[in-house]
């Protein structure tokens, strides 16, 4: 080994030994007679003392060296006479007597700290720069830490981990796919998968009751803070099981994991119907950290004389605690705000309730102060809240209305990333309908089994039909998804009819799950966890990038490998590709 200790292991029990030390310079202070360095590995940082008086040519040798050189000092450790306690190694010094420049380096294109001077590409570039940065050090070693617990948890319940293919073929229902070239075969393509889904119910055919797999998944979809184009999966499924069983398990591990990793202990997860998260939170995946809940108020506002409320299926309004200070210019952004994407809104209308008990509304001209008064208790305001109305379609006037909900939290720091609140959503509809394409699809994909007691609506009336599927949810994001799934060709075969496909297209796409499910396919569930999302949920931020080693950026770019790139036209010979340029 070319060194005795690591940078983060010295302490005051060490002193008067003779250690070697690698790592890289994180900075160097010449004070006069005495030359300071910091060596730093991912370990942590050790300060070096280099004396002008007992070694000059060494002092001035270390004075030569410059920010992120990797180094190799030798030296006795020495207690500090100016300790420094917030760090581990801040009770001792390296007294240096001999140093090796392993290697040189050129001056970062920005400065290796947590407050760093790199703008977000910049970083993204030199991502193997970056990642020497503690703040993203402790992101992926929390990371690390979160996947180990994990595996260890699902060990001790049985669980076993088994790899599913990469390379399968490509499915219509569900995200775009990546699709991959088959040399050997031309025209023909594989892809990449969007989860191991089918995979998983076949080996719960197989008879493995109990899998799992952290798996790596890709989706070819517009990306955000919290998606990529790859990401990876905590992918679970279990035979011989009711929803219960598996909300409890699952329930039972995020539990361990907040326990192990914040010291935090929950009771027992409360649990919304999508129907009411959407009713009261404008979102199937709410945020429950604060309240501000959401109240439809058209049976107090219709037939009054205005035409928007009056010729709209739904008014829904929040109460926005202390905030009728609010300025016209201030509400009048809010309006704007909303009428943008992705709120969508036709409008907003406010209602002050004044600290003297009156009103003050954007719609005074239609409704008077016992009439504003009432909507005022409906919402629970009280002197000095604000309430924000808006009316229209009532779906989108929820959703609308959720992210209103979310704004304004924020404005008033609501949303404290050390506070965790987690809850299920339940009782999902199976199918939504498309208006572009006239169509239903799956509301979580179509291998999730309908409530029983709905199973008989699937074709009168398939809006009403629930599915047997959950989701975890926590500040606001989805973390986790699963259902109990479909295990009978019949029913299966009437789902994909459901979702428009004729039999000819279903058995040429799903023909060898179908075949599988009439050789004793067990009943059987599961659930799929953000691994990504979970671990920026625990490292308090609203990025997965943050935990992800090499990530891409919003376009789906590697800048620092500059993929995706064209291939060279042997290549695309090779896989019987021809490009068409466009004009």
């Amino acid at each position: 080994m070319l060194r005795s200790h690591t940078c983060g292991e010295l302490n005051i029990n060490n002193c008067n030994q003779e250690v070697v030390l690698c790592g890289w310079l994180q900075r160097s202070r010449d004070l006069g007679g005495m030359t300071f360095v910091d060596i730093r590995d991912r370990y942590g940082i050790t300060q070096a003392v280099f004396n002008m008086e007992t070694n000059s040519q060494l002092c001035l040798q270390a004075r030569k060296l410059s920010r992120e050189y990797v180094l190799q000092l030798k030296g006795v450790v020495r207690e500090r006479e100016n300790k420094n306690l917030k760090i581990p190694t801040g009770e001792i010094e390296i007294e240096v007597n001999e140093i090796k420049v392993l290697n040189p380096s050129k001056i970062p294109p920005f400065t290796i700290e947590d407050n760093t001077d790199g703008g977000d590409e910049l970083r993204m570039k030199y991502r193997y720069l970056d990642i020497r940065r503690d703040r993203v050090k402790n992101n992926l070693l929390l990371r690390h830490k979160l996947s180990i617990l994990v595996r260890n948890y699902m060990n001790d319940l049985g669980f076993i981990e088994i790899e599913t293919p990469f390379l399968i073929r490509s499915t219509p229902e569900g995200a775009r796919d990546f699709v991959v070239p088959s040399r050997m075969n031309p025209e023909q393509f594989y892809a990449l998968p969007q989860s191991p889904q089918q995979f998983k119910q076949l080996l719960m055919v197989g008879g493995y009751d109990k899998y799992f797999q952290i798996v790596r998944c890709f989706r070819d979809e517009d990306l955000r803070a919290d998606r990529q184009p790859e990401f990876t999966q905590i992918d679970c499924e279990m035979s011989f099981v009711e929803q219960e069983d598996v909300l409890n398990t699952f329930e039972a591990m995020v539990k361990h994991l907040f326990k192990e990793v914040k010291n935090l202990n929950f009771d027992s997860f409360p649990r919304i119907s999508y129907e009411d998260a959407m009713k009261y939170y404008g979102s199937d995946k709410p945020d429950i950290r604060f309240d501000m809940k959401l109240t439809e108020i058209t049976h107090l506002v219709q037939n009054c004389g205005f035409s928007v409320f009056d010729s709209a299926e739904a008014v829904i309004a929040i109460s926005v605690k202390n905030s009728s200070e609010y300025t016209r210019k201030q509400l009048d952004e809010l309006t704007e705000m909303v009428k943008k994407s992705p709120f969508n809104a036709k409008g907003l209308v406010y209602i002050k309730c004044n600290n003297d008990d009156s009103f003050k509304s954007s719609v005074d001209k239609f409704y008077n102060e016992e009439q504003l008064s009432n909507i005022a208790k409906s919402v629970n305001a009280k002197k000095g809240d604000l309430i924000l109305i808006m009316a229209g379609e009532k779906e989108r006037t929820q959703n609308a209305m959720g992210l209103l909900r979310l704004e304004m939290a924020t404005r008033l720091n609501l949303r404290d990333n050390d506070k965790f609140s987690p809850l299920w959503v339940v009782d999902f509809p199976l199918l939504e309908w498309d208006e572009e394409t006239f169509r239903f699809y799956a509301k979580h994909h179509p291998f999730t089994a309908p409530k029983p007691e709905d199973y008989h609506l699937l074709f009168k009336e398939p809006k009403k039909v629930r599915a047997n599927a959950y989701d975890l949810v926590i500040n606001g994001v989805e973390i986790g998804g699963g259902s109990i799934r479909i295990f009978d060709r019949k029913m299966q075969m009437d789902m994909f009819e459901a979702l428009g496909l004729n039999e000819e297209e279903i058995i040429q796409q799903f023909g060898f799950i179908l075949e599988a499910f009439e050789y004793g396919a067990p009943p059987h569930g599961g659930i799929a966890f953000g691994f990504d999302r979970l671990c920026s949920i625990f490292g308090g931020s609203e990025s997965i990038r943050d935990f992800i080693a090499f990530p891409k950026n919003n376009n789906g770019r590697d800048t620092m490998t500059d993929a995706p790139q064209r291939l060279s036209q042997k290549q695309l010979e090779e896989l019987n590709i021809r490009v068409i340029e466009k004009n």
